[in-house]
């Protein structure tokens, strides 16, 4: 019963390719574990929880861990996007696109040129 009431979680888990990923249903209580790629993914599953058993749901327990912590994220430019845009997408806040360009000056010498397929560091604030 709680599984399926959780079943949104755990299609976003598949679709995140969550690794080592595990669910178990028992004492009326889902427990899940597995490992996000970067804590932006991980927030995503929280977020998927939250909006489905509330702010402190008391049904499921999990423990998702995080492969890669150096990061926040990982982006791929996809045409008709900016900096701006990216960093209002991650950190709800367009303005810290300057951020973003720091992180990846290897790649990027101009915040205002930026190419579809172009893969981008977003770092943790």
């Amino acid at each position: 019963m709680v599984k399926a009431k959780y079943q949104p979680v755990l299609d976003l888990g598949e679709k995140l390719n969550i690794k080592n990923g595990k669910v178990e249903e028992g004492d009326g209580k889902l427990k899940v574990w597995g490992t996000a790629a970067t804590q932006y993914e991980k927030n995503l599953l929280w977020d998927k929880i939250k909006e489905i058993g509330g702010e402190n749901p008391s049904d499921i327990m999990a423990d998702i861990k995080v492969e890669d912590e150096s990061v926040y994220a990982r982006h791929t430019v996809k045409s008709g996007e900016s900096l701006g845009k990216i960093a209002k997408h991650y950190y709800g806040d367009a303005s810290k696109y300057q951020k973003i360009f720091e992180a990846n000056t290897d790649k990027l010498k101009n915040p205002d040129l930026i190419y579809p397929d172009q893969e981008l560091v977003i770092p943790n604030l």
